[in-house]
């Protein structure tokens, strides 16, 4: 007679085994409607899984991230049952879901068109209003290769063919499609009411440039109608903003084949580059940091001694020369460990802090490059503290408030953290990792900061507090870490007089607040749309004469905001004064100063803000005021389209 708790502490008492399905009806009608599936101990199920003993059980439903989870795996394979409806001959291969909606790769003569997604998704509506239910079922390995080969799947026969001998295969059928799956899945199709094919994509199969191309159909599915339509509303702020549209239309930066994943940054796009850095440099000043840098490539030893030659593997650029092996720097460590080692270090010297704005390259596949935002050549914001254990507390919590300082600066106000803990690939004694983790997780509770526990996903040499942004059309970005290593500083040969003249192994703190420069900025131009605030606008002001006689003037007026510090153009132009406050406006420039005859004889600007506002006829020294005290305030909210 199982005794079913649940997540309030109750209990529910049967006298024989039961379903999660049923322990959901025992509760009421509407979570028995709701019902996705069911955690029991731990372990997630389908509604139809029978409990035979006492178990903790939890009823999933698409309010859970979980049952969100499971939506958009079960319409992948909705996705799948339509395209062979649709197109008998197309073979299924994979199907797996991804942040914020999911996939299926095709392997189809035909080759899928707009049009054909709106033939697909109308299927998959008219298959979902049917309610099929989907049923699990099992199948030894063997037999299942025979049965999807015999159907003609043989991708799908080729991923069993793959698995141990022996084991058995859990498929999942809903009418006349059966796909291979481990689940859980959603009881019937009824459950999939709000779902979107979003675009078509190419796709090696396994990955692998060597195999045939598929055809990749994405789409995205939630919970319900509401939820899927403020995606979409996201979908569409998103491609506005996106920074590689903005950075073309602003003169920025390109990219280009000769140099995948390698930025271009021309003039206006280094500007911006130079005042995110300018300001973490202030930032390093502020907190004591030296600035140092290291060189690009080191020889193979250091990074094996390092354990990064293992991790990183494929992803480190090599070469060659007289008979040495030299690595392009994946990461700045190693490198800012020979120089603490330059030169003994006592107690006395730490704690050590060092900072470099440090270039790395890293072999990412081609297929993951995505302008700014993934790269294969980028800087870091990259800093480490040497310190003793009984520094490492205060080192920590100071830190904390640098990340909190600068994200604010920037435009962000919404800060979430998670502390990662011991992946299973991992350097280092156990004991080790147990004092690195509890001094992350106690300065993150002595600030009484909440945070989210993220078991297995820390550093192979460390634990770690990583940052989270919510950006103003609300997609989260993972941001700065702060990284604490027993471990690399022992394996390097780092060590320091101790009080009591023996020698002792430093604490090394790892930091990187933006991360990437260059994905730093991407974020910010989309955050921003484009509409930078004063501080970090490429060109702050620029100066506009109605007609030639104020020529002179204008010149002037520029001239004297750029000895000012200001970022500053003139357009001189024989335009219109409409025609070139349009097309600035377009550029984003914050402040547009028009000069007349009025103005020239009074030696005033009429400012104009980027938003339309008329702020009057400013004198150049007033001006320069309240431009300057509008930089010193940095920390704007992100302008609305």
């Amino acid at each position: 007679m199982p005794v079913i708790t649940l997540p309030d502490g109750s209990r529910r008492e049967f006298d024989h085994p039961v379903t999660v399905q049923q322990v959901a009806e025992s509760i009421g009608p509407g979570l028995a409607k709701a019902a996705l599936a069911g955690q029991v101990d731990g372990q997630l199920v389908d509604t139809s899984h029978l409990i035979e003993r006492d178990a903790e059980l939890a009823i999933v439903t698409a309010r859970d991230e979980a049952g969100l989870e499971i939506i958009r795996h079960s319409t992948a394979h909705l996705l799948a049952q339509a395209v062979k409806a649709l197109f008998p001959q197309a073979q299924v291969t994979i199907g797996p879901t991804v942040e914020d909606g999911f996939y299926y790769d095709f392997a189809c003569d035909h080759r899928f068109t707009p049009d054909d997604l709106t033939r697909i998704e109308a299927k998959m509506a008219e298959l979902a209003e049917q309610a099929i239910p989907v049923e699990r079922s099992v199948m030894p390995r063997d037999e299942a290769v025979a049965f999807f080969r015999d159907m003609g799947e043989a991708y799908k026969a080729e991923i069993i063919g793959e698995i141990p001998a022996g084991e058995s295969i859990s498929l999942y059928r809903q009418g006349d499609f059966i796909d291979l799956c481990r689940g859980p899945h959603v009881p019937n199709t009824s459950h999939l009411k709000a779902f979107k094919l979003t675009k078509l994509a190419g796709a090696y199969w396994r990955g692998d440039s060597r195999n045939e191309m598929l055809q990749r159909i994405y789409g995205t599915a939630w919970g319900d109608k509401k939820a899927l339509k403020a995606y979409l509303h996201r979908l569409e702020e998103a491609e506005k903003r996106d920074h590689r549209r903005i950075g073309k239309q602003l003169d920025l930066f390109h990219f280009q084949d000769e140099a995948p994943g390698m930025v271009f940054w021309h003039e206006k796009g280094w500007k911006l580059y130079r005042a995110v850095e300018g300001y973490m440099r202030e930032r390093l000043d502020h907190y004591g940091y030296s600035e140092v840098h290291t060189p690009q490539m080191l020889d193979r030893s250091l990074w094996e001694r390092s354990g990064h030659w293992d991790k990183f593997g494929d992803m480190i650029f090599a070469t060659e020369a007289e008979h040495r092996t030299y690595a392009v720097k994946p990461m700045n460590c190693p490198g800012h460990i020979q120089l603490y080692n330059h030169g003994l270090k006592s107690y006395r010297d730490l704690p050590y802090r060092i900072a470099e704005f440090g270039t790395v390259h890293r072999n990412e596949p081609s297929g993951t490059l995505h302008g700014l935002m993934r790269a294969r050549r980028f800087t870091q914001d990259d800093a480490h503290i040497f310190c003793t254990e009984a520094q490492l507390a205060e080192e920590v919590a100071t830190l904390i408030d640098i990340t909190f300082e600068t994200y604010r600066d920037f435009g962000f106000s919404e800060i979430s953290m998670a502390l990662s803990t011991r992946p299973d690939q991992r350097v280092g004694e156990d004991a080790l990792w147990d004092k690195a983790e509890q001094a992350l997780q106690q300065a993150l509770e002595v600030k009484g900061l909440a945070y989210r526990l993220q078991p297995g996903e820390g550093a192979f040499y460390g634990p770690k507090i990583e940052f989270s942004l919510r950006d103003c059309i609300g997609r989260i970005w993972q941001m700065g870490t702060i990284q604490v290593d027993f471990s690399m500083p022992g394996r390097l040969g780092a060590e320091y007089v101790a009080e009591d003249s023996s020698r002792q192994v430093p604490v090394m703190i790892h930091r990187a607040i933006l991360g990437s420069m260059e994905r730093f900025i991407g974020i910010l131009i989309e955050h921003h749309a484009g509409k930078l605030p004063l501080w970090l606008a490429p060109v702050q002001a620029v100066v506009m004469n109605i007609t030639d006689r104020q020529a002179d003037f204008a010149h002037e007026v520029q001239k004297y905001l750029h000895n000012g510090g200001l970022r500053v153009e003139s357009d001189l132009r024989n335009e219109k004064i409409g025609f070139k406050i349009r097309e600035h406006t377009l550029q984003r420039i914050p402040y547009q100063l028009v000069v007349g005859d009025r103005e020239m004889e009074e030696r005033t600007v009429a400012v104009r803000t980027l938003d339309g506002k008329d702020l009057g006829a400013m004198g150049l020294e007033q001006l320069l005021d309240h431009l300057r005290h509008e930089i010193a305030a940095r920390g704007m909210a992100p302008a609305e389209d």
